[in-house]
């Protein structure tokens, strides 16, 4: 089984920053590509980021520019930098693992989440 754990959510005021990370253990950490995904009360879960295991990264629209996403495999760790902070951008924010087995078969793992309350 792959386990994740988030830690870093908190509250910050517009404007500000944060750092999110997620340690992953239980599998090859170097062999899965790495995502963030948000959540806000009455809406859908969207994806925020995704960081390959080459290390090409990919944002939404909305978080270009001001999110910035990592990884360090020697820590088994991927991170979320988030700067210039917005209310919108309150929600509960998820960490994902993908792995691609053979055939092409897609298997995702999650964290629990954690909490990220933009409000002055």
């Amino acid at each position: 089984q792959v386990q994740l754990v988030e830690s870093g959510g908190g509250l910050v005021q517009p404007g500000g920053s944060l750092r999110l990370s997620c340690v992953a253990s239980g599998s090859s950490f170097s062999s899965a590509a790495m995502g963030w995904h948000r959540q806000a009360p009455g809406k859908q879960r969207e994806l925020v980021a995704i960081i390959s295991t080459g290390g090409s990264t990919n944002y939404a629209d909305s978080m270009e520019g001001r999110f910035t996403i990592s990884r360090d495999n020697a820590k088994n760790t991927v991170f979320l930098q988030m700067n210039s902070l917005k209310p919108e951008d309150t929600a509960v924010y998820y960490c994902n693992a993908r792995y691609t087995k053979f055939g092409g078969r897609k298997v995702d793992y999650w964290g629990q989440g954690t909490q990220v309350t933009v409000a002055s």
